[in-house]
């Protein structure tokens, strides 16, 4: 018998064909005109031998509390009874005795693109109810530009998508600067997932209507061949320096809007004074962004004619501010756009994440609800920490840090409650996460498949897939509203974090106020019935409960007219103030200056990090690695399926780099090689490519960690760039992770590990 039922993944909407109880394959989406090929591995996912079959309990810490957490350890299997026993002990014993500050809600998302079933909200509502708990602000997305944006704009709301859309940048834009890339891969995937990955199509109307296009990146990859965009390769972390030589070439010719800056910006004249020079006595001018990001002068100031007087976009990758001093080429861009005076027109200004993830500038009500689950209040919610700040938390307990103008101090913490995301893919610096994370006491994780997360806890609990539970799935960059039925009954011993959690909390004396008396049928009509209401209140209508999930989605009409970015506030700014403390573009923020980070000056300036290819660190390791998202999995989800293993090179992670760069190492396509640092090093394959700019390493995330050995700076085989990666904040104002700011050196390596 073969059956179909409405699904939806991160990677995109589908129907699980599913022939005698198994699921045989996913059929894309019938709205999906581009349909991502990792569609195609979702079988492997949820059959795959690395699945988490049965609670499962480290020996050591079974035996003996032992804290040593290798990766290498011999887990015991147990029944659920024990297991869950065992886990409403630990939570309820380490609140008793340590207060409820010693225990880190630790997730991440991306476990799941339902919104009942998210992992993360589950969690967090779970240890909410039960006290509290230590959470995590902000993402490694975007987390830099989360806490800094609005000092300068009053919001950080065009960094989650919410930017002047496709249909007014085709209708009005002539020329696109892109900072960091399109590359067409990144949006296949959208955290709580899409109905139609709509970036290419986009793309291809930009072009059909004329626009031109400008790629900035170290990589020609960065940019789909159809665009025939113009490709200026540049040092990694040097686009401050880039942009601002930029703004001075437009200076030297009077080339900005001075009446935009006086009427609409705040704090010019210091920064004019920074630009030009006057105040320190070097003028950043085009030669002198020549020497830190390795563009010619002449085509920086090429780049400022072509810019000026034209209707021009801005848009700048996530990854930018995703290093070390990551506020500035944010903030150098919404300054630049503001000099150009095309903030607040149709197709101008700027925006961010387009080449990033699906979704961005997708023409949707910016109204419309999506579908949430609601997290209830944290009792201890004063004790959040920056999410990229994990590894300090661990071994600093009672130090103090800087972070968005307030000294806060870490707390003490006994128990580490993971469910969903695996930080020992996305976090920094791995190896010293591993040495961390020997301290707590217990580290309790719910899992889907043996991850290195899983493998470093002391307590596994299975969990189910998307497949094998019903939900409900939508983002806020979507236009769709998914039901998700059902596939497949649980494998294994799985079962789904709500019903783990509401064991536990029935456990531990706090079912009702976990569940509100709701079972997992009811939970999912509450959260589809509050998002009708949201829709109708702006005039959206939503069918009953019963007639969606019969059809399986609702799609939200499109809106009546284009969005436009700060468009009412270049109309009327004295009506429609910023929420910044001048009601303008921030260009000089009296309130960054205030807070006396020399991190993070008081107008955007070119701060050199504290890795990068002008470094004295250079000097020792030559080459900046540049760490992308991979283009066959979504982070490490899938790096065990046929798609991913497909895209390596000798069973090994390719790194590419510059021919040359390979030459003066020896180095021949499919070399094994050993990329290190004074942090660790990995095992990859070395691929020279002529498409990648002298001086850089590129190599995509993903790679389950995996070290050799139990020692405390292990060869990781699998070919993690993350273990590379330096763990430290962009600056004290935004904590935000700095992994893209890493130095390297690759050698050719006779034998693998």
């Amino acid at each position: 018998m073969i059956q179909r039922f409405p699904q939806l993944a991160h990677w995109g909407a589908f129907t699980a064909v599913v022939e005698e109880g198994r699921f045989v394959r996913a059929e894309p989406f019938a709205r999906d005109a581009c349909p991502s090929p990792i569609l195609g591995a979702t079988p492997e996912l949820v059959y795959s031998e690395a699945r988490v079959r049965r609670p499962a309990v480290r020996e050591g810490w079974l035996r003996r509390r032992d804290r040593t957490r290798t990766g290498h350890d011999r887990f015991v299997e147990i029944d659920w009874d024990q297991a869950l026993d065992l886990v409403a002990g630990e939570v309820a014993r380490v609140r008793a005795e340590h207060r409820h500050e010693a225990i880190f809600g630790g997730s991440y998302g991306w476990s799941s693109a339902g919104r009942f079933h998210h992992a993360r909200s589950q969690v967090r509502r779970f240890l909410y109810s039960g006290g509290g708990a230590v959470d995590q602000l902000g993402n490694y997305s975007w987390g830099c530009a989360q806490f800094f944006l609005p000092h300068v704009i009053g919001t950080f709301a065009p960094v989650t998508g919410r930017v002047t859309d496709w249909n007014s940048i085709v209708g009005h834009t002539k020329l696109i600067v892109a900072f960091g890339g399109l590359p067409l891969k990144n949006a296949q995937v959208a955290s709580g997932g899409s109905g139609e990955h709509t970036l290419e199509a986009s793309l291809r109307r930009a072009k059909a209507a004329g626009i031109e296009f400008v790629v900035i990146s170290p990589t020609r990859a960065d940019a789909p061949a159809f665009l025939d965009a113009q490709w200026i390769p540049i040092r990694p972390n040097t686009d401050t320096a880039l942009m601002l030589g930029i703004a001075h070439a437009l200076l030297a010719h009077n080339g900005h809007d001075r009446a935009f800056l006086d009427r609409y910006c705040e704090g010019w004249a210091p920064f004019e004074a920074y630009l030009s020079g006057a105040a320190d006595g070097v003028a950043k001018s085009a030669q002198w962004a020549e020497h830190i990001c390795g563009v010619p002068a002449a085509q920086i100031r090429a780049l400022a004619r072509r810019l000026q007087g034209v209707r021009s976009m801005l848009t700048l990758a996530w990854s930018l501010q995703r290093a070390h001093r990551g506020e500035q080429p944010y903030w150098m861009a919404i300054t630049l756009a503001a000099m150009l005076g095309t903030i607040g027109l149709p197709g101008g200004g700027f925006a961010f994440g387009h080449g990033s993830i699906q979704g961005v500038g997708v023409p949707r009500h910016l109204q419309s609800a999506a579908p949430e689950m609601p997290l209830g209040r944290n009792p201890i919610g004063h004790r959040s920490i920056p999410v990229a700040r994990v590894t300090e938390l661990l071994e600093n307990p009672g130090g103090e840090y800087d972070f968005n103008g307030e000294r806060k101090t870490f707390p003490d913490i006994r128990l580490v409650y993971w469910a969903g995301g695996n930080p020992f893919h996305h976090h920094q610096d791995l190896n010293r996460m591993r040495r961390a994370w020997q301290r707590p006491q217990t580290v309790i994780v719910h899992e889907t498949h043996w991850t290195a997360t899983a493998k470093h806890a002391d307590i596994v609990l299975p969990a189910t897939t998307a497949l094998e539970r019903n939900d409900i799935g939508g983002a806020s960059r979507d236009r769709y509203i998914i039901a998700m039925h059902r596939a497949i009954a649980p494998l294994h011993q799985a079962r789904d974090d709500f019903a783990i959690f509401r064991e536990l909390a029935a456990r531990n004396g706090h079912e009702t106020a976990y569940t509100e008396g709701r079972d997992e049928a009811a939970w999912l009509r509450f959260i589809y019935e509050r998002t009708r209401e949201g829709n109708a209140a702006i005039g959206v209508e939503q069918p009953p409960f019963d007639v969606w999930w019969e059809r399986g989605w609702f799609e939200v009409p499109p809106p009546q007219r284009d969005f436009v970015l700060f468009e009412a506030f270049r109309a009327d700014p004295r009506a429609n103030p910023l929420s910044t403390p001048s009601g303008r573009i921030e260009i000089t923020s009296a309130r960054i200056a205030g807070f006396g980070y020399d991190d993070c000056p008081a107008h955007p300036s070119w701060l050199a990090p504290v890795e990068w290819l002008g470094a004295p660190v250079a000097q020792r390791y030559p080459l900046h690695l540049v760490s992308c998202q991979p283009g066959d999995k979504l982070h490490s989800q899938g790096d065990f399926t046929g798609l991913s293993r497909a895209k390596r090179l000798h069973g090994r992670e390719p790194v590419r780099l510059n021919p040359a760069d390979a030459a003066a190492r020896g180095l021949a396509a499919g070399d094994l090689v050993r990329v290190y640092n004074a942090r660790g090093a990995i095992l990859a394959a070395a691929l020279p490519d002529p498409e990648v700019v002298a001086g850089a390493a590129i190599m995509a995330t993903g790679a389950w960690y995996d070290p050799a050995d139990a020692g405390s700076d292990p060869l990781e085989r699998r070919g993690n760039p993350n273990v590379l990666a330096p763990d430290l904040g962009t600056s004290r104002l935004a904590q935000g992770p700095s992994a893209l700011s890493a130095l390297v050196e690759i050698e050719r390596c006779a034998v693998s590990a």
